[in-house]
């Protein structure tokens, strides 16, 4: 007599709770330009047109970079809290990732600990404090990287730290100078602490001020008579990965996420500038800078600093396909 058993597949509630993970990614300006889609068998991970970005990101590579870390903390509680981890494929058009069960098993420790991290994580707009990353910390974060596809090189010496600084700085400059761009920062930049999107006046940190090592985007924050940022030799990263068309982008996505909750397993706050990437000269120089074949996809900074506010997020009714 044959038994017959049924496909495992991750039942209603799991789903909402693997989402209420994925939306506390990180994304372009807390745009959140994602959502998810429960097809019975499988997920999907979709991106969000409307909420995609025009002058900032016209071809959508940032915006399906934040899919991919959203895509990330989706296997991670599907991992951890469904016990029931994914397999995936890279999707086409707006799908841009499906889902679908493994065989259970036991989520691994690290899984455990990057989960644990999902809700601690946050990009810090604010100061870091003088004092050098802990040495293992970069050979840590290489890895989480390599492991999701990536490639995390950092940024050695004093020369080499001052032509990145001034890559972002000078593609900043030229991002201000265009005016659609300021009004499209100024639209997702809001008065309101409470929004669900955009960057509220708490999570926006102090105005960039001109003696900062690193050129940050100036999200409206008040401003300060001097730098409060004490740190003169910051750990600087570049990311990126092995190819560079919109797939690549996402699979990306999920290695900046691995990245990013590593680096606060460690204890390590992060703060990002996508600047540089932006614009294509500039990008093109970083690429050389770092010596690699595919253009880098964004900078990152380790450090240690308190913790700042966290930007808020949408209701996941609001992000889940009917």
């Amino acid at each position: 007599m044959t038994t017959l058993t049924t496909p495992a597949t991750w039942r209603p509630e799991a789903f909402t709770a693997a989402v209420g993970d994925a939306v506390l990614a990180p994304s372009i300006h807390n745009s959140q330009p994602w959502r998810f889609r429960h097809t019975g068998d499988g997920l999907e991970v979709l991106l969000d047109e409307r909420r995609r970005l025009a002058v900032c990101d016209p071809d959508g590579r940032m915006a399906r970079m934040s899919c991919g870390a959203a895509a990330y903390n989706l296997r991670l509680g599907l991992a951890v809290a469904a016990g029931l981890p994914a397999r995936f494929q890279l999707g086409s058009g707006s799908t841009v990732l499906r889902l679908w069960p493994a065989p259970p098993r036991p989520a691994t420790p690290m899984e455990r600990r990057l989960h644990w991290q999902i809700a601690r994580r946050h990009t810090n707009r604010g100061p870091f404090a003088d004092r050098p990353v802990d040495a293992v910390a970069p050979a840590r974060l290489a890895e989480a990287a390599r492991s999701e596809g990536g490639w995390l090189d950092f940024v050695l010496g004093d020369q080499a730290l001052v032509v990145v600084a001034e890559l972002i700085g000078c593609a900043d400059a030229r991002l201000r100078a265009d005016r659609a761009y300021t009004a499209e920062l100024h639209a997702w930049t809001t008065g309101a602490n409470h929004s669900v999107e955009g960057i509220g006046p708490y999570a926006a940190g102090a105005a960039p001020h001109p003696a900062e090592i690193l050129t940050r985007r100036d999200f409206g924050g008040l401003g300060h008579e001097a730098t409060r940022d004490l740190s003169c030799r910051p750990a600087v990263a570049v990311l990126g990965g092995l190819g560079d068309g919109p797939d690549e982008a996402v699979r990306v996505g999920m290695a900046l996420q691995c990245v990013l909750l590593t680096a606060a397993d460690l204890g390590l706050a992060t703060a990002m500038y996508s600047q540089a990437v932006e614009v294509p000269e500039t990008r093109e120089r970083l690429r050389q800078a770092v010596g690699r074949i595919h253009e880098p996809q964004i900078v990152l900074r380790f450090g240690y600093a308190p913790t700042t506010c966290y930007t808020n997020r949408r209701p996941i009714a609001d992000v889940i396909e009917a």
